[in-house]
């Protein structure tokens, strides 16, 4: 198992201090949520498909940010050994919270400065926002996405 430490050397990123850079990065084979973000097996959600014109692209080598916080900052970024993972951001989902689609026949790692890394074991996910009860700006209550 990979340490967070040797993570980052590997990808060029880097995490907030307060992160024991020795723990090991967990590979894990079902749903997992990092910040806003949540990783689905693609099996359990038989109602998103990509489109059938959708491209299939080779993570970058050196990873590719799906989403940053609010302020700009935090970015969840999405890496894995060159030629082991492709994505499509052309998913259709009826909650229109999907941001990609991704197939890894290793593990890849989602690194994020706050919350260290998580490894995901081979197979086909989908990345979705999360959402939550919550005050919508004035609007009052309702489903919000979470900021992170």
């Amino acid at each position: 198992m990979m340490n967070l430490d040797a993570l980052l050397d590997i990808t060029g990123l880097d995490v907030l201090d307060h992160l024991d850079r020795q723990v090991a990065v967990p590979v894990v084979d079902g749903l997992q949520a990092q910040g806003d973000l949540i990783v689905i097996p693609a099996g359990m959600t038989p109602t998103v498909t990509t489109w059938p014109s959708s491209r299939w692209r080779p993570l970058p080598a050196e990873g590719l940010e799906l989403v940053r916080g609010i302020a700009g900052n935090n970015p969840h970024t999405l890496v894995a050994e060159p030629g082991t993972c492709e994505l499509t951001p052309d998913v259709e989902d009826p909650l229109r919270l999907a941001i990609a689609m991704f197939t890894n026949t290793a593990p890849a790692y989602l690194i994020h400065p706050e919350h260290g890394g998580t490894g995901i074991a081979p197979g086909r996910w989908l990345v979705r926002r999360q959402r939550e009860r919550g005050n919508s700006r004035g609007r009052g209550t309702g489903v919000v996405l979470v900021a992170d």
